[in-house]
């Protein structure tokens, strides 16, 4: 058994009987079944700063520390999530004129992604590249031909004026990349730098039979693709994530400014306040409901709750009868949820691992070395994971 699979097996033991924790959502239930069986832990979450709050909501390690005093059965999970960071190798210097039009933590991304990777093959496929940065980047600093996979036509054109500016060799294919069957093609050294959910299971699956010589990708979004249950590419076992819990393993961000964490939490008080007002005239537990217009936020409480009413059939005039009550509820609701989320939150990493930990055992499974690790700091992206895969 390799070290990958070896940790692979003992994550999923550790998550599934940690499963009530991370599983519940406390913005969907008014109180997760984990707090009858831990009070203490509820009481003391509940009594939590502020500040506290925050930073344990935004900090995985720091979170799982703070439950391991509760929770002894935790105490392996950090050895299991942690990652160590891919060896690098210094870049040639290119000055800025590979990075027009590239956003200055994007290029930070690809800078960093393209040094803890190594050539290998004849050719480089840039799956899903849009215009084309992380190639054109990789085409300059290993001058190998690049292949651009990329349905938008916009971007391919953009893209294409954008590589004549400079001395290398990068076409581009506008395909999409879920029905694509002539890439990637035998021997290519693929690379996919935050390739969504089926995007990169695709590239992983189409890839590994057509004889890819060499995978070096950093995966995100994992929920994208899946309807209702996570269909694992190594095989099922006992542990079953549902679309919810893959979405779990990219909650985590870069932190927001204070601006905006203040309209993020305006908005789930919100919302949470018309959650209850429809508990309270419908008599029935959450639902789900569709995305809500950002205009609507911008109004005053009592407009948001009736405009929501009257989109989900239920009565506005009695909505703005119970406004004020429902607003004050509504961010007392969010200040519980936030507290309690640290739970859940706690394990976003760990779901991000074993989701991870899936692709590199389909590529052991196929013929691969796989090495895995960190390509850069969270703080220039948290998708941060780089599989590095070699055919033997």
């Amino acid at each position: 058994m390799s070290r990958l699979a070896e940790r692979r097996q003992r994550l999923d033991a550790l998550l599934l009987a940690c499963r009530s924790l991370w599983h519940a959502q406390p913005f969907r239930e008014l109180r997760p079944a984990w707090c009858e069986t831990w009070p203490a832990l509820t009481d003391e979450l509940l009594a939590l700063p502020d500040a506290t709050v925050v930073a344990l909501n935004d900090d995985c390690e720091a979170a799982l520390a703070y439950l391991a005093r509760h929770l002894q059965e935790l105490a392996e999970l950090p050895a299991l999530t942690s990652i160590s960071p891919r060896p690098v190798s210094p870049l040639g210097t290119q000055g800025a004129r590979w990075a027009w039009e590239v956003p200055g933590r994007k290029q930070g991304q690809i800078e960093a992604f393209a040094a803890a990777c190594q050539p290998s093959g004849a050719s480089l496929l840039d799956w899903c590249g849009g215009k084309g940065h992380l190639g054109r980047r990789l085409a300059l600093e290993w001058r190998l031909p690049v292949h651009t996979l990329e349905i938008d036509p916009v971007l391919c054109a953009e893209g294409s004026k954008l590589a004549g500016k400079l001395p290398i060799e990068q076409h581009f294919w506008q395909r999409d990349a879920l029905s694509v069957t002539d890439w990637p093609q035998t021997g290519q050294h693929a690379v996919a730098l935050h390739a969504c959910g089926e995007l990169h299971r695709r590239l992983i699956t189409q890839g590994c039979a057509a004889g890819v010589r060499h995978f070096d990708m950093a995966p995100c979004c994992y929920y994208r693709g899946v309807e209702q249950v996570y269909q694992p590419l190594a095989g099922t076992g006992p542990l079953s994530l549902t679309r919810d819990d893959t979405r779990l393993a990219v909650t985590e961000t870069v932190t927001a400014s204070p601006r905006l964490a203040r309209q993020r939490d305006r908005e789930m008080a919100w919302k949470l306040g018309f959650d209850l007002f429809r508990r309270e005239v419908s008599g029935s537990a959450y639902r789900s409901f569709k995305p809500v217009p950002a205009a609507w936020f911008r109004s005053s409480f009592v407009e948001f709750l009736q405009q929501m009413a009257r989109r989900e059939g239920l009565s506005p005039e009695v909505a703005g009868r119970l406004a004020g009550r429902l607003e004050g509820q509504g961010w007392q609701r969010q200040r519980e949820v936030m507290r309690l989320s640290i739970v859940r939150h706690a394990f976003r990493r760990a779901l991000e691992v074993w989701l991870v930990l899936d692709l590199a055992a389909y590529l052991e499974n196929s013929g691969y070395t796989v090495e895995l690790g960190t390509f850069c700091q969270r703080r220039l992206t948290p998708r941060n994971l780089l599989i590095s895969a070699r055919r033997v």
